[in-house]
């Protein structure tokens, strides 16, 4: 008998991670792919890895999608549940913490703090503008001081003095980073001292004004970074988890929620199978002249014919595409 799996694949502007899980929740695949600007090909590809690794061992009962390129994603692959990054992080999360009050994710491009109560949502807030709170800045930073990124953590915590490095923009922190070189701190002082900027900065534009409580957990690319944990533990006085599939929670969770709709309706998955992949998926986009808002309407096109609409907000061309 083949077990029934369930894909979920999370879209980002860095990265493209696609995860099959079981009925039990364990996950069974896990593909992180760099999205370099080409998130239908990086789900592609995903898709024909996990089919090469589950060959007719498996059978796809549940498919979902998160991230910022849900949408386009959740039509190409024919997803039963399309849901935003703040709900498929807290599910995964909540699956193996069900106390979790706390979350940190970081990214390459964006960062999230999410609060919860009772297993419930009840705050958050996203930094997706300003590249001093995301893995970016980390790798920028890591290349101007010519030390591997893998390495930033470990030498991080070899630190023997106290820097504060200015972390608020990338801008400063350049400036403040040149500074304290000529000074002769050493740069695992100044690595160290750049884990406590990203850190700073992301608790003062994310927690501002909200209350942070134990359990916390941190998740997302950065939280392989060592010295941003132990910077995090610094600033709030309290240890914090990382759960051993980290980068790819928003996958997980993404399941999880097409694991659960499959279970409660009892449908049957819409995934388009494994060979769909191999038809010509094409994306326009076109603003709407039928009012005030000039709406920028997204379609997509299966072989030259519109399968889905959206970005309207009174419904007129969503509505138009017959599911």
């Amino acid at each position: 008998m083949m077990e029934e799996i369930y894909i979920g694949i999370d879209v980002g502007s860095v990265s493209t991670n696609i995860v099959a899980i079981n009925e039990t929740k364990e996950v069974v695949f896990s593909q992180y792919i760099r999205t370099g600007g080409q998130p239908l090909e990086s789900v592609k590809y995903g898709i024909k890895q996990l089919e090469q690794a589950i060959g007719d061992k498996m059978v796809v009962k549940g498919v979902g999608t998160t991230g910022s390129g849900r949408q386009l994603s959740g039509i190409l692959v024919g997803a039963d549940v399309i849901k935003n990054e703040i709900t498929a992080h807290a599910t995964a999360t909540l699956s193996t913490v069900p106390d979790v009050c706390t979350i940190f994710e970081i990214g390459g491009q964006d960062s999230k703090l999410i609060l919860l109560k009772d297993q419930i949502v009840i705050d958050f807030a996203m930094n997706t503008v300003c590249a001093a709170g995301t893995g970016s800045f980390l790798d920028h930073q890591a290349e101007r001081l010519g030390i591997p990124i893998e390495k930033f953590g470990e030498m991080a915590l070899q630190a023997k003095k106290d820097v504060r490095i200015a972390g608020r923009c990338t801008v400063f922190a350049e400036s403040d980073m040149i500074a304290k070189q000529q000074f002769g701190f050493s740069k695992a002082d100044i690595i160290k001292g750049l884990c406590e900027a990203l850190v700073r900065n992301f608790i003062n534009n994310l927690g501002r004004g909200k209350k942070l409580e134990p359990p916390f957990v941190f998740q997302g690319g950065v939280a392989a970074n060592r010295g941003i944990k132990a910077a995090f533990e610094k600033e709030i006085g309290h240890p914090i988890i990382i759960l051993p599939h980290f980068n790819v929670m928003g996958a997980i969770g993404a399941a999880i929620l097409a694991l659960e709709y499959i279970m409660d309706t009892g449908k049957t998955t819409k995934f388009r199978g494994f060979n769909m992949m191999e038809h010509n998926f094409s994306p326009s986009t076109f603003n709407c002249t039928g009012c005030s808002n000039c709406c920028e309407i997204i379609q997509v096109e299966l072989d030259d014919k519109v399968i889905a609409m959206w970005g309207d907000r009174c419904g007129k061309w969503t509505n138009s595409i017959s599911s």
